[in-house]
């Protein structure tokens, strides 16, 4: 019987967040949601600021325990709710490859984005966190190839970090929308609890931008 938590989720819409917020429908666990209009800037507030000084979301409290950044907050969640069978366990031969994509999102997939994006020139092969822009996408293609999730026919936390990161990065053409990601995102895209999320970010966000334009309006 899974135990009853006191589960806080610090969110604004349609940004990280929303991968964090799909985990959670996804283990199927109650928790409370502190929306942050981030159009507003009010995740710049002092209030904010002293959950991540980075300003940043998502952050989630469980109980006494903080974590921020989507990688540690998908693999503690996750973890800590094993009934719902989205992380293999420490002794699991596939907890290696499990963790692997949990952190190469971060520490390379993203700064390579970010860079493409930027368009700025990035070091040797040896002095950027992820390589090449090209090598991060192609071993992800490779991956999805063989599917159709990450582990191969196992659906794990790590694929609801991913199909969302893709369905983004494709969507302002940071990533081409190659027929292998396009396959995976539809797949991942099905789920009800994406679903759910996306359509009530939806209404969030153009509260959000209403919110910012009375403010602006007013000032």
């Amino acid at each position: 019987m899974t135990q009853t938590r006191s589960i806080t989720l610090f969110y604004s819409p349609q940004t990280r967040a929303t991968g964090a917020r799909v985990l959670l429908e996804e283990l199927k666990v109650p928790y409370d949601l502190q929306v942050l209009n981030m159009k507003t800037g009010e995740q710049r507030q002092p209030a904010y600021l002293a959950i991540n000084p980075l300003g940043k979301v998502p952050a989630v409290r469980v109980d006494d325990t903080l974590v921020t950044e989507q990688g540690a907050i998908f693999l503690y969640m996750a973890d800590l709710f094993p009934e719902a069978g989205l992380a293999p366990a420490l002794t699991d031969p596939d907890r290696g490859a499990y963790l692997r994509w949990l952190f190469i999102y971060g520490s390379c997939f993203e700064p390579a984005v970010v860079d493409y994006y930027m368009k700025r020139e990035p070091g040797s092969l040896n002095e950027t966190p992820y390589a090449s822009y090209a090598s991060v996408i192609d071993m992800l293609e490779e991956t999805l190839k063989k599917g159709p999730f990450l582990l191969g026919e196992r659906f794990t936390a790590a694929d609801l970090l991913w199909g969302i990161a893709l369905r983004w990065t494709t969507m302002f053409g940071l990533v081409e929308a190659r027929p292998a990601f396009q396959a995976y995102m539809d797949r991942i895209g099905d789920r009800a609890s994406i679903q759910k999320v996306s359509a009530e970010d939806a209404a969030m966000a153009a509260e959000h931008e209403a919110a910012a334009a009375l403010l602006k309006a007013a000032s």
